[in-house]
Parts: C-alpha cells; structure tokens; sequence
C-alpha cells in the first residue's frame, strides 16, 4: 500500500513523517505550494508531486491534509480522476466524511480520521503521534484499512459518528485551544502584577501541571479546589473587583461552570449567594 498525501503543511508532514519511520511506503505530497511539497517530500524520504493527477495514481490511499475549508474542493478536483478502488481520507476534526459527496459512484471509500494531537510543529510534532489517539468515522472499507494501519502502529483507534464530529471537535477544541486563552488570562494579570512572561510561565509551572495530573489521574470533581468550590464569597468577590470587564466575564462564566462541579463534589453546601454573584 501506497499512501499520498494533498497537502503538505503540519498535519501532512507529521503524520507522513509518523509513517514513513514507521516502515510505511510514502509515495508522496502534492500542494499547491510546490515549495511546501518539495519540503514535505524532503523531510519524508518520499516524492513531490507537480500534477495531482501523477500523485493519485501513485497512491492506494491518499490523505487530504488541507485546511478543512478546502477540503470539499479538493475533493471534487481528484474525484473524477482513475480512484475506484482506492480509500479517500481527509484529517478535519469537525467535518465528516460525507464531505466526500457522490464517492459511491466512484469505487472507492472514504473515511474521515482525525489524531487528539495539535499539530505546533511542522518537523517535530510526529514525534508525539506514537502517543497519540485517533477518531475515524466513514465507509467499511476505509475505516478498517485505516484503523487497522494505525493501530498496527500501537495507536489507539476508536469508531465514532459522523453526526457528533462538530461536537467532537469544539471539545478538542476547548480542552487544546480554549484552555490557552485561561492561561493568558492568567499570566497577563501576573505580568500586572510586575511579573514578566516567562517568569509567570516558571512560577506557575507545578500549579498547571499537577492540577491537569489530578483531573487526568481523578477527573474534574476531585480535583476541584480553590474559593469556588469552598464557597467562598468574599474571596470571589474581591477577584471581581479586581478585574477589566472582559475578564470579568470570562470569570463569571467559567465560575458558574466550576459551581456546577462543585456541587457534584459537595452535594450538600450552599452554593446559592456565589450563583448569584456570578450571575450579577
């Protein structure tokens, strides 16, 4: 099996990278970029393709690694090319394979496949894939050939609905991306506090890491702490005070997210007075 890749940013070298290490045939990348191919194809041991036609008849599984809105047009440039038989996998978290409108009537099956991983580096994020768990969804045939390639690798693989990969994808989203801008928040108000930046990231290092171990060792409820979850009004109120508008906001909604966790691990404190506060 030959496997190649239409797109050649960091998802396509990673997971490129991640196989052909692996021992696995890479016949190459196509991209608009031919800069980018040629780099991806370097950095692969494979080839760079200057016709997306050469690419697709070279390959028995191609992986559309292109931003995720263009996926559907890539989708209708190689779909009436020689493709029956062949698996279509493109990697977006959100979109579903039905992306791959008409593919029935092409012979081949498609499958959509996506790794819990951001992707940071364009050269070194493959290195993480080995640790890595993957969503597919789609066709029998795709899904099988993909889940069981990866999982040859050690990875973990598990099947979900098409229908629930929006909602998929906003929690990796959240649990990845949104929790960065907690952090921010965070460091910024330290760095009015006359902290730098870095100095903030150091001094906080053990507060973040052991507090993410706790919720992956315990899970949310047990590893709530702090004036929220001890009910402590005059605590929170003061934090309030202390705060722009904006970051108000973002307190009280995330606050009124740590009250419902809190009542989960203290069914029988009274949460109404911060309920309220966080409502005002």
């Amino acid at each position: 099996m030959k496997i190649g890749f239409i797109g050649a940013g960091r998802a396509g070298c990673s997971i490129g990278k991640y196989l052909s290490v692996s021992g696995i045939d890479i016949a190459g990348y196509y991209d608009l970029s031919r800069e980018a191919a040629d780099s991806a194809a370097a950095f692969t041991d494979s080839r760079s393709f200057a016709q997306l036609e050469e690419l697709v008849f070279q390959s028995s599984l191609l992986f559309l690694t292109t931003p995720d809105g263009i996926i559907q047009q890539t989708w209708e440039e190689i779909r009436p090319l020689a493709i029956s038989q062949k698996i279509i996998c493109h990697c977006s978290g959100a979109l579903p394979s039905d992306a791959f409108t008409g593919i029935e009537e092409t012979g081949a099956s498609g499958c959509s496949f996506h790794p819990m991983l951001p992707f940071s580096d364009r050269f070194s994020s493959y290195e993480q894939l080995k640790h890595s768990f993957f969503t597919i969804e789609g066709q029998k045939d795709a899904v099988n050939t993909v889940s069981a390639l990866f999982r040859g690798l050690g990875n973990t693989v598990c099947q979900i609905s098409g229908k629930c990969k929006p909602k998929y994808h906003a929690a990796a989203s959240i649990l990845s991306n949104q929790v960065i801008a907690a952090l921010d928040t965070g460091y910024r108000l330290l760095e009015e506090c006359g902290f730098s930046r870095k100095d903030a990231r150091k001094a906080t290092k053990e507060l973040v890491l052991t507090n993410i171990e706790n919720v992956l060792l315990n899970d949310c409820v047990q590893a709530l702490t702090g004036p929220i979850e001890r009910g402590d009004i005059q605590t929170v109120q003061k934090h309030l005070n202390c705060l722009s508008e904006d970051d108000q906001h973002m307190y009280q909604t995330l606050g009124l997210k740590l009250v419902q966790i809190a009542k989960t691990k203290n069914p029988f404190r009274d949460y109404s007075g911060l309920q309220e506060l966080l409502h005002s």
